[in-house]
């Protein structure tokens, strides 16, 4: 992990190809042994997460290079490794899984539903609205809390249309995306139970996702 977090650095530094051209056999090594790093969490996730059992960790880790078409940020590298693991196809999903995001000063786990599409927003609104004192069970336990504090991202303005004005979950309901996240140092990774740790908060995380997931299985037709 020492070798991956230097590498990013540098590649922070000299994000042009170039340099990438010339380390390219340092990336080949790093992004192999990624793989392997993502496989067994696949394979310690599926013990408490049946759905995620037989994933292939290629299906769930981003590619390093950027799509530079419509960006102002003209720079060709990603400076960090990123893998989305969810049972309902890896890093194209609509579904709640867990993601792990490595990159200098700037480490992160996190989980849920990121930005889904309007019809299934909608729907997992309404399932959340219906089945409240649930979800907020799970975003008020102790030790979801302690690693994952509350939910984060863009929110509405105003209260969705077809919920009650004064619903005392407005904050919930105005969300965009259903996602919570914990940061982690640098120092964090280069621990020798650093994945311990990651599958311990991932567990805590379980719950969170199978409430999603319920709602999107329903939309998709797979419940």
């Amino acid at each position: 992990m020492r070798e991956l977090f230097d590498f990013l650095k540098e590649l922070r530094e000299n994000n042009d190809r170039e340099w990438f051209k010339a380390n390219k056999g340092r990336y080949d090594a790093l992004h192999k042994a990624h793989v392997g790093i993502v496989q067994l969490l696949i394979d310690r996730i599926a013990s408490f997460d049946p759905e995620i059992a037989g994933l292939d960790a290629k299906s769930c880790i981003y590619r390093i290079y950027r799509d530079i078409r419509f960006s102002n940020d003209k720079t060709p590298y990603k400076t960090h490794f990123g893998a989305y693991m969810t049972g309902f196809g890896g890093r194209t999903s609509s579904y709640g899984g867990y993601y792990l995001h490595i990159e200098p000063e700037n480490s992160f786990v996190s989980g849920g539903v990121w930005q889904p599409e309007p019809k299934l927003l909608k729907q997992l609104r309404r399932d959340i609205y219906h089945n409240i004192e649930e979800f907020t069970d799970i975003l008020e336990n102790e030790k979801f809390r302690q690693s994952f504090g509350g939910l984060e991202g863009e929110t509405l303005q105003r209260m969705p249309d077809g919920f009650p004005k004064d619903c005392p979950y407005e904050s919930i309901l105005k969300m965009k995306s259903f996602i919570v996240s914990g940061i982690k140092s640098d120092e964090f990774f280069y621990s020798e139970n650093w994945m311990d740790k990651v599958i311990e908060d991932f567990k805590i995380l379980y719950p969170f996702n199978r409430f999603l997931n319920y709602t999107a299985g329903e939309f998709f037709g797979k419940r």
